[in-house]
């Protein structure tokens, strides 16, 4: 059998490519006064030494804050739970966190107490730094319905009004940021595009908690509905 060197060529490429890391985008992206960035619930209970930690939280907070001056927009989420909320296991007789109960919306996942009104564990990390932020959307403040997307509250009725507030302003494109990639970044994003925004998922400013297979799940339902996932070198930033 003869193999040519075009053949040799053409497989040494395949191979390379094959190997190679996620790819930048050909043609880097910059945000326009149309577009915001969402920075989902990068909060103390979701760092290292919070009540439900996501591992390597806390490293986004530098990335957030190096993309954020590409944008002149910027809304901020906060997970702002009653004491005794209906999605903390700790409601629920011989419930124990990340086992499911069954509510009236459905079926939730119960987390260990966690980001209680007004607590230093419920508060932003100290080192956000987002110059242009001018909203913070509190969710999951009504005890019985847990919230994990910045739009729209877990009985998939209530609306949080960011929606309207982003279309009042002229906002056609959204970027997803924060914590956790597979529950509220994922749902934020999901509904985002739902809603008809454009959607962006910016994944190295993300971290997951990845329960039972939750992320790649999160990540087939993203791609499915249109949400482009992107890394934080593929943005534009001003110097």
């Amino acid at each position: 059998m003869t193999i040519s060197r075009r053949s040799l060529l053409q497989s040494a490429a395949l191979t390379a490519l094959a190997s190679a890391g996620p790819a930048a985008l050909a043609k880097p992206i910059r945000p326009s006064t149309r577009a915001a960035l969402i920075v989902v619930d990068v909060q103390n209970c979701f760092v290292e030494g919070g009540t439900l930690p996501v591992k390597g939280g806390a490293e986004i907070v530098p990335i957030i804050n190096k993309i954020a001056p590409a944008f002149a927009n910027i809304v901020v989420t906060q997970d702002w739970h009653t004491a005794g909320h209906a999605s903390f296991a700790s409601s629920h007789a011989s419930k124990k966190p990340f086992e499911t109960a069954k509510l009236s919306y459905g079926t939730q996942v119960l987390w260990p107490d966690h980001c209680v009104q007004g607590t230093e564990d419920a508060a932003l990390h100290k080192d956000l730094a987002l110059p242009t932020a001018q909203v913070i959307v509190r969710k999951g403040f009504h005890k019985s319905v847990d919230s994990y997307s910045a739009f729209e509250e877990a009985d998939r009725k209530t609306r949080t009004g960011l929606a309207g507030y982003l279309k009042e302003r002229g906002i056609r494109t959204v970027y997803v940021t924060g914590l956790a990639t597979d529950f509220c970044v994922a749902w934020t994003a999901l509904d985002a595009r739902k809603l008809g925004f454009n959607v962006y998922v910016v994944e190295d400013a993300t971290r997951a908690i990845d329960l039972d297979g939750s992320l790649a799940a999160a990540w087939k339902k993203l791609k499915a509905a249109g949400v482009k996932r992107i890394q934080s070198a593929d943005l534009i930033i001003p110097t």
